[in-house]
Formats: structure tokens, sequence, C-alpha cells
């Protein structure tokens, strides 16, 4: 996520009592205006992942995967949403029949085929058909808000159905998110009409809702308390975007404990601190497994250790049949 301008500086608590509360405006809308209306285009900021000498030698693994995946034949899907956007999706086929599916939700600013083809290409080893999605204001779907999983587990939902629609109610489910995309699914799994045919789900580096993780830049960057800017950040994001930042939360929606949850996370995470991924382990109420990656930055816990993180969701997966 990009770093915010000097104004949002000026409405610390120093700079509350010298410029007084319309610095807090301007700081709160200079924040919203960065990081909820659409941005067009990847714009990923890897220092927020890992050092950049890691960064470096990761992507040369991640390129070579995406392009042989990308090779791969697929057929371009779309849905509309419950708000009437379309959302645009990558079906590739298992190339022997499969009655297993995995639906693939990338993170922030990002797009499916950016940050899925790696787990895309292990999943379809495993003989799965992947649908990659792009979540709403992101990619080739539509949308001017993003919803940071609080929209899109919906959308998420609406993805499950479409599954179920044309492959049958009996085609078994594997949900994958990273990121934004990992806090997508562990909601959709507590928001009413979630499908039972969803038998398992893998978490990456998950926050637990938008406005914890806004709250941990604020103090991490700019030694700033949620208040008053959070306050008036809610608000402006009710009004435009139609959703608060604690509207719901993947803690709410893992109580529910309807399917297995694997929770992935990189210890050395200073974006989405790996706290979050054991408050959302510990408020699980269903069956449950956790991996911690020693040394991985955020959502690079596949990449530091590729084989311990392989083998990780394998015996997941296997625990449960899919």
């Amino acid at each position: 996520m990009k770093k915010m301008t000097p104004l949002v500086i000026a409405a610390g608590v120093g700079g509350l009592a010298a410029v007084g509360a319309a610095a807090s405006f301007i700081g709160a809308k200079t924040l919203f205006n960065r990081v909820i209306p659409r941005q067009d285009g990847v714009r990923v900021d890897t220092s927020e992942m890992a050092d950049a000498e890691k960064w470096e030698s990761y992507i040369v693994g991640i390129r070579a995967v995406r392009e042989k995946f990308q090779t791969r034949p697929s057929e371009h899907i779309t849905i509309k949403s419950r708000d009437g956007l379309t959302l645009h999706g990558d079906l590739f086929s298992a190339e022997k029949p499969a009655n297993r599916i995995a639906i693939m939700f990338h993170g922030y600013t990002s797009c499916g085929i950016n940050d899925c083809s790696n787990m895309a290409e292990y999943f379809m080893q495993r003989g799965y058909s992947t649908l990659i999605v792009d979540q709403r204001s992101h990619g080739k779907s539509e949308g001017q808000w993003i919803g940071f999983g609080i929209l899109d587990r919906f959308d998420c939902i609406g993805w499950i159905n479409y599954v179920q629609e044309r492959f049958g109610k009996d085609c078994e489910v594997a949900l994958y998110g990273v990121s934004m995309g990992a806090s997508t699914v562990l909601m959709a799994t507590g928001t009413e009409g979630f499908p039972a045919n969803v038998k398992a789900v893998v978490s990456d580096c998950a926050f637990t809702s938008p406005y914890d993780v806004f709250v941990h830049i604020l103090k991490r960057d700019y030694h700033l308390p949620p208040h008053p800017i959070m306050d008036i950040n809610d608000k402006l994001c009710r009004e435009r975007a139609g959703y608060g930042f604690k509207d719901f939360s993947t803690l709410d929606a893992v109580k529910k404990g309807v399917c297995p949850i694997l929770f992935i996370h990189g210890a050395d995470d200073t974006f989405v601190p790996a706290y979050m991924t054991d408050q959302n382990y510990a408020a699980c109420t269903g069956e449950k497994s956790r991996l911690i990656v020693e040394n991985a930055g955020h959502a690079a816990a596949l990449y530091e250790n590729r084989e311990l993180y392989y083998k990780t969701v394998s015996e997941f997966l296997d625990k449960y049949k899919m």
C-alpha cells in the first residue's frame, strides 16, 4: 500500500493541536483517495512484501512459473456481482476430467494471474481445475471502489455459485487467497449463503479487517492514533463506497467454523503482522491448521520456502481428501 502524504502526518496528535479539525479531514480524505478508489495497473509495493534483495531472488522463480502456466489453454469467464458489476476470471481446466476446482483470489492493487499463477500451477498438478479471478475494481473486473474483502466476500460466493451451476453441486471447491484475497475468502466463509461444497480454504497472510490494517499502518509509519483520522475515513468510505471498515471481519467469519481452514503467514510480515493470523486461528471454531514461515515478509511465504509451503498445503488437502 502506498504511503500517505505529509498532510496525513500533519493530522497527528501534535498536528491537531496546531492546525485543528480541518487538517484531520484533509488527512483522512487523502488516505481515502489513495487506498479506496480503483487503482488501475498493478501497483504492489514490493518493499512492503520483503526486502529488495530477497524480492529480486523471488521474482525469477515467480516469473518462470507464471510464464509456463500462462501457456495452458484457458477460458475467459464473466459473472455479475449482486450490485451489477461485471467480474472477470480465467478458467484453466484439468487435463483429466476432475470434480475439483480451486478458486483463487489475489491481493490489493494486483490481479489474479499476477498473484495466483504459482499456486494455480500447484493445484493443476494435483488434478484440479483452477479459476483465477480479478476481484472487483482490479484487473479486468469492473468497480470504482476497492472492497477489502467486505464487499468481495459476496463476489466470492457468486463465483462458487457459478461453479455449482456449471459443474454441478457435487463439484468440490477449494478456496485460495493471498493478502486481501485471503481476507476475502475468510470473510466469505462467515457470510450467509456460503455454499456447502467448499471443502477447504487456504488463507495466506490475511488481515483481520481493513480497519485493523489501516490502524497498524498509521501507527507503524506515522506514529498516529486511529482517532480522528479513521473515524472520518470510515464515514467517507460508507458514504462513497457503501461500506464501513468495521462492517465485517475475518474474526466474525471464522467463528462460524463452516469448513477446514489452513492459515499461513510470514513471520517477518510488517505490513499485515503475523499476529492477525494468530488472532484468526484462535477465533476459528472449525477444523484448522497453521503455518508460520520464518524469514518471510508479506505475501512471501511461498517464495521464501516453497518446499515447506507446498508440503503443508498438500498435507492439509490430503487430510480432507481434496
